[in-house]
C-alpha cells in the first residue's frame, strides 16, 4: 500500500481533480490519498476567522458569502449528474450552514480550530463526489477519527497506528481510501491541525502507521530544486537527497515539503517520492536512506530571521552562562536556529519573534542585548559537504561584497549556514548558483 498527498494547487480547479482521479487509478496498488484544502481556501478561512477575532461580523459574513460562491461555481465544473451535483450542494449547504452559524457564537481559539477544519472536509467530501460519479470504488476515511496530538501538539503515533489499521481491517475488500491532511483531534478530543504546511505531515505520519511503500507528494513543481526558482533562473531538480538533506532543506526554507514531514520516514525508512501533478512523467526527486552522491545539491533560504548578541565580558566564560541564555528561550518555547560564540558574546537566531520583547528583557539581566530583525538564513546543503574540499572557499569567494552576520559550520555535515540582512537575499542566491552550481 501506498501513500499519494495532493496539495491545494493539485485540487484547486476541477480539471486538477479529474487528473487525481486519473493518477489514483493508474495502477492496482493499494492506496491512501491525502488531500489539502482547495488553493485559497485556508487563506480565506484565516480571514474569516481574524475577522471574527476582532469582532467584525460584517467582514466575516462577506468572507463566507464569497468563499460558498467560489464552491457553487465549483461544484458546478465538477460533476453533471443530477444526483452527485444534489450531494455536492447538500455537502457546500453543510459547511457553510456551519461558517454562518459561527457568526453568532463567542470565539475562541477551539472555535478557530473548527473554522480551519473546513477546507479538508469540503475538498475531500466533494473529490469523493467526484469519484462516485466516475464510478471508481473507495471509501471515504475521516482523518478526524485516527489523527490525534497529546498534550504537547506532538503527534501519537502508536495511536494513529492502532486506530487506522482497524479502520482498515474493517473495509479490506477496498483499495482506494481517501482522507484528509493537516486536521486532526487534539488531547482534549477537540479538532485541532498539525499547523500549516501539515498535510505533508499527515500522509507521512499515515505512510509510517500502515508500513506504506512509498509516500509521494503531488504539488505543482517537478521535485526539490536545486535553488528557489521564483528567484534564480536556470535551477534544475535534485534526483535524490538523504533523509538528513532533505530535512535541512526543508527547514530551512525550501517549501515544497513540510519539515516535520522527514521524521516519519526516517523513522519509518519508507522513501518519500516529491511529483509534479502538472507533469506526472517527470521523475521529480527521490528522498530516503541513502544520499546517493557526495557534495553541493541545494541551496535554501529562510526569511523572517531575528538575530540577537548578548554581550558580556563578565559572564560569558562563567560556568552555566550559556544554559542560562538557552533556558529563556526554552521558557517562552521559541526555537534557535542558529548559534555562534565569542570570548565575550554569544550571538544566535529565531525565526519566531512572539516573545521576543519578554526574551530581550530576561536576557538583559546578563548583559548588553542588540537585536538585528529581518534577516535571512541561506543555506547551503549536501552529502558531507564539510568535507568536501574547497566549498567553504567557494562560498566566500562567491559571496565577497556579501555582509555576512553569522555563520554556521560543523554542527552538522550536511549543512553549511550564514546569515544575511534580507534586502541581500536575491542577490546572494543569485551568486551561490553560479558559484556552486556554474548557472
Amino acid at each position: 500500500m501506498k501513500v499519494m498527498k495532493f496539495g491545494g494547487t493539485s485540487v484547486g480547479k476541477p480539471e486538477r481533480m479529474f487528473e487525481i482521479a486519473k493518477l489514483i487509478t493508474k495502477d492496482t496498488e493499494p492506496k491512501v490519498v491525502v488531500l489539502s484544502a482547495l488553493s485559497g481556501t485556508t487563506n480565506s478561512l484565516t480571514e474569516i476567522s481574524n475577522s471574527l477575532a476582532k469582532g467584525d461580523r460584517v467582514a466575516a459574513k462577506q468572507r463566507i458569502d464569497a468563499l460558498e460562491q467560489h464552491y457553487q461555481n465549483f461544484i458546478l465544473q465538477l460533476v453533471k449528474k443530477e444526483d452527485t451535483y444534489n450531494k455536492a450542494k447538500s455537502v457546500l449547504a453543510e459547511h457553510f450552514e456551519f461558517l454562518n452559524i459561527i457568526l453568532k457564537i463567542s470565539f475562541s481559539e477551539a472555535l478557530n480550530k473548527d473554522i480551519l477544519a473546513q477546507g479538508e472536509l469540503l475538498s475531500t467530501k466533494l473529490f469523493s463526489i467526484c469519484l462516485e460519479e466516475k464510478n471508481i470504488k473507495h471509501v471515504l476515511l475521516p482523518a478526524l477519527d485516527f489523527m490525534t496530538i497529546d498534550s504537547s501538539a506532538e503527534p501519537q503515533v502508536g495511536s494513529i497506528k492502532v486506530k487506522l489499521s482497524q479502520i482498515l481491517q474493517k473495509h479490506k475488500d477496498h483499495t482506494l481510501f481517501i482522507t484528509q491532511g493537516y486536521i486532526c483531534r487534539n488531547a482534549k478530543g477537540e479538532v485541532d491541525n498539525l499547523k500549516r504546511g501539515g498535510s505533508d505531515y499527515s500522509a507521512s505520519l499515515i505512510a509510517g502507521a500502515i508500513g506504506a511503500s512509498v509516500c509521494e507528494i503531488w504539488t505543482d513543481i517537478d521535485g526539490m530544486h536545486n535553488n528557489d526558482p521564483r528567484i534564480v533562473k536556470n535551477t534544475k531538480p535534485i534526483s535524490r537527497l538523504s533523509f538528513d538533506e532533505a530535512a535541512e532543506l526543508a527547514y530551512f526554507g525550501a517549501k515544497i515539503l513540510h519539515p516535520a514531514s522527514i521524521w516519519p520516514a526516517q523513522y519509518f525508512n519508507f522513501p518519500v517520492k516529491l511529483l509534479n501533478t502538472m507533469q506526472p512523467e517527470a521523475p521529480g526527486t527521490l528522498i530516503e536512506s541513502e544520499a546517493g552522491s557526495v557534495g553541493v545539491k541545494a541551496i535554501a533560504a529562510k526569511d523572517f530571521i531575528t538575530a540577537i548578541k548578548i554581550k558580556s565580558s563578565r559572564m560569558l566564560l562563567a560556568y552555566g552562562f550559556l544554559r542560562k541564555v538557552f533556558e529563556v528561550f526554552e521558557k517562552y518555547q521559541t526555537p534557535i536556529d542558529m548559534v555562534t560564540t565569542s570570548e565575550v558574546a554569544v550571538s544566535l537566531t529565531i525565526d519566531n519573534d512572539a516573545y521576543l520583547s519578554e526574551i530581550i528583557k530576561e536576557l538583559e539581566l546578563f548583559g548588553t542585548v542588540e537585536v538585528d530583525a529581518d534577516q535571512t538564513i541561506v543555506s547551503i546543503v549536501g552529502n558531507q559537504i564539510t568535507q568536501t574540499k574547497d566549498v567553504i572557499a567557494k562560498i566566500f569567494t562567491t559571496l565577497s561584497g556579501i555582509p555576512v552576520r553569522m555563520v554556521s559550520y560543523g554542527g552538522s555535515q550536511h549543512n553549511i549556514s550564514i546569515l544575511i540582512s534580507r534586502e541581500h537575499k536575491e542577490k546572494t542566491l543569485q551568486l551561490l548558483n553560479k558559484g556552486l552550481f556554474d548557472m
